[in-house]
C-alpha cells in the first residue's frame, strides 16, 4: 500500500511540474516590506565569506525562512528568460546592516551574489520587526541545479539559510514554449539517393538566431558523422545539404540553436530499415574466423544455419545462437561451404546472409557409389580436411537420426558402408560433415536405392536419384544436396558481399564478390 501511495505522489509531482505556470515579470528587482527602505548591489561574496561570532544579544533564528521559485522575464521585443525568485524573512537587529544572497550553479560552479542593505536609522527604530525581502534578478538556465544561500551582513557564524533548487526543464509547458533553449526547431528532410545527400529544412526558429545541423550515429550519445552545417539567422532560406556514406538505422539528423545549453532536436528517419546492418560480415582465412559487427546498436540473435535447396529455408546449426545488443559476434574455425550461412533475427523479422556462396573459397563434395551390398562414400576437397559419415533416417527436413556406426575419412579417401535391404529406402540418407572445424554443414545424399544384384555407381543427386544409361547398364548417380557446382546459381537471392580481412600482415584485403 505504501509503494502505491509513493508512486501516486511521484506521478502527481511530475504532472504538476510539467503543467505548472511560470509567473511572468517585466523587470527584475528587489522589494522589501512596506515602510522598509532597502537597496541592492552586485557583490563578489568574497568579503563576506568569513564569519564572525554573533553577539550574545543576537538570536540564532534572526532569519526565519527562505523560499525559492522560478519566474519568467518577458520583455517586449526580446526572448523570454528564466530568473530565480528568492524570498526571505529577517528580524531587524541593530547588529545587522543587511543580507547577502548568493546562487551557485552546481553544474558550472559559477556564482552570482547581491548585497541587500537597509537604511540604518529606520532599522534601529524598527528593531525586532520582521522584514520580508524578495529578489528576482539572478538569471538561470533550463534544468539548472542551483545552491542558494542567504546570510547576514556582517556574516555571523551559524546565522545562515541555504537550499538546493532545480530549475524547470523543457518538459514544463511554459518553459518549453517560450524559452529559446527549448525551441529546437522543426526538421524536415529529403534524400537524394544518387548523390547520397540529405537536404534538411528547418522551421519554427527564433528570428536572427543561428542554427546548427549535423548528421550523427546514435549510440549512447549521437556521434558526429562529418562536419556540422550552420544556418545563419539572417538568411531567408533555412536549408542545408549534408552528405552521407551509408543510410543506417542509427543515422540521425540533429539540430540546435547556437546558444549555450540549447535543446537539441533529433530526427532518425531510417531506424526501421535494418537491412544494411547485416552486410558487415568479415572472414579471416588465416584463423578461419567468421565475424559480424553491428554498425549501429541493435538487439539481434545470430545463428549459423544450413541453407536447404528445395525451399531456401535455412536450418539452424545447433549451439551457434548468440545474442548481440552491441558487441561483435564471432565464430572460430568455420567451414567455408556455400550453404553455411548466417541468420539474423530481430523482433521485426529474420534475414539470411550466405557469405561463401559466390565460390571464392574452396568447397568440398561428397559422392557415393553402390556396389552389391555396400555403398562407397568419397570426399573431395581442394584443401586438407577430415570428415565423418554415417547412415541416417531423415524424419523431417533438416533432421536425420543416426542408423548404425559413424565412420571417419580424409579428403581424397573413401569409406565403405555395408547396407542391409531394410536400410535402403526413400528416407534413408548418407550424411557427411567436416570434423576438423568447429562449425560445418552436414551434407546428405538421400533416396538411396541399393543395388544388391548388380553393380551400381553413384556420384550424387540433390534429393532424388537420377537414372542414366551407361556401358555398365542402368546406373544411378547420386550427389550431395550441397554440391558446390549445383548450388551457386540458386544462392544469389540470399547472398551478400563478403569482406575478407587478412590480419597479421602488412596489407589488409577487402574483396567484394
Amino acid at each position: 500500500m505504501t509503494s502505491i501511495h509513493v508512486q501516486t505522489l511521484l506521478i502527481v509531482f511530475f504532472w504538476n511540474s510539467d503543467c505548472q505556470v511560470i509567473p511572468r515579470i517585466e523587470e527584475c528587482g528587489l522589494s522589501c516590506s512596506q515602510g522598509i527602505h532597502c537597496k541592492s548591489k552586485p557583490s563578489s561574496g568574497i568579503f563576506n565569506s568569513f564569519c564572525h561570532d554573533a553577539p550574545a544579544s543576537l538570536s540564532s533564528v534572526v532569519m526565519k525562512s527562505m523560499k525559492i521559485s522560478t519566474v519568467m522575464k518577458c520583455a517586449q521585443g526580446t526572448p523570454c528568460s528564466l530568473h530565480l525568485s528568492i524570498k526571505g524573512t529577517l528580524s531587524l537587529d541593530e547588529n545587522i546592516r543587511g543580507l547577502e544572497i548568493c546562487s551557485l550553479s552546481l553544474d558550472t560552479q559559477q556564482s552570482q551574489c547581491t548585497n541587500v542593505r537597509f537604511a540604518r536609522k529606520k532599522s534601529k527604530m524598527l528593531n525586532g520587526k520582521k522584514v520580508h525581502v524578495q529578489f528576482n534578478c539572478f538569471e538561470v538556465s533550463v534544468a539548472q541545479h542551483i545552491y542558494v544561500t542567504m546570510q547576514t551582513v556582517p556574516n555571523y557564524c551559524e546565522v545562515k539559510l541555504s537550499q538546493e533548487y532545480y530549475v524547470e526543464d523543457c518538459r514544463n509547458n511554459d518553459v518549453g514554449k517560450y524559452i529559446p533553449a527549448c525551441l529546437g526547431g522543426k526538421l524536415d528532410y529529403n534524400v537524394d539517393w544518387a548523390k547520397k545527400v540529405i537536404s534538411v529544412n528547418v522551421s519554427n526558429l527564433l528570428r536572427d538566431q543561428d542554427y546548427y545541423v549535423r548528421l550523427c550515429h546514435k549510440w549512447f550519445t549521437c556521434e558526429d558523422v562529418g562536419a556540422f552545417a550552420v544556418i545563419k539567422g539572417k538568411e531567408s532560406l533555412k536549408s542545408v545539404s549534408l552528405k552521407y556514406s551509408q543510410l543506417l538505422p542509427c543515422l540521425c539528423i540533429e539540430g540546435w540553436l547556437a546558444i549555450p545549453d540549447a535543446r537539441r532536436t533529433q530526427l532518425c528517419p531510417f531506424e526501421n530499415d535494418t537491412k544494411a546492418l547485416w552486410d558487415n560480415i568479415v572472414y579471416n582465412p588465416i584463423t578461419q574466423t567468421l565475424a559480424w559487427e553491428p554498425t549501429c546498436p541493435v538487439f539481434v540473435t545470430v545463428n549459423l544455419c544450413r541453407l536447404m535447396k528445395p525451399n531456401h529455408h535455412c536450418e539452424d546449426i545447433q549451439n551457434t545462437s548468440k545474442s548481440s545488443p552491441e558487441k561483435q559476434v564471432k565464430y572460430s574455425r568455420v567451414d567455408t561451404h556455400p550453404r553455411l550461412c548466417m541468420k539474423f533475427t530481430t523482433k521485426q523479422d529474420s534475414w539470411v546472409k550466405c557469405p561463401f556462396a559466390h565460390g571464392e573459397f574452396p568447397a568440398w563434395k561428397m559422392r557415393t557409389a553402390a556396389v552389391a551390398e555396400q555403398i562407397h562414400v568419397f570426399f573431395t576437397s581442394q584443401t586438407t580436411a577430415q570428415f565423418s559419415v554415417l547412415v541416417c533416417n531423415r524424419t523431417q527436413l533438416g533432421s536425420c537420426e543416426a542408423v548404425g556406426m559413424r565412420h571417419s575419412v580424409s579428403a581424397g579417401d573413401s569409406v565403405s558402408i555395408t547396407m542391409s535391404q531394410e536400410m535402403c529406402g526413400s528416407t534413408i540418407c548418407i550424411q557427411g560433415w567436416r570434423t576438423d572445424v568447429d562449425y560445418s554443414v552436414p551434407l546428405q545424399i538421400c533416396d538411396t536405392h541399393c543395388g544388391f544384384h548388380r553393380q551400381t555407381y553413384s556420384d550424387g543427386s540433390p534429393a532424388k536419384a537420377m537414372t542414366h544409361s551407361g556401358a555398365l547398364g542402368a546406373s544411378k548417380i547420386l550427389a550431395a544436396e550441397d554440391s558446390y557446382d549445383e548450388c551457386t546459381p540458386d544462392l544469389r537471392s540470399v547472398t551478400t558481399p563478403l569482406h575478407v580481412g587478412v590480419e597479421g600482415m602488412n596489407h589488409h584485403f577487402h574483396f567484394h564478390f
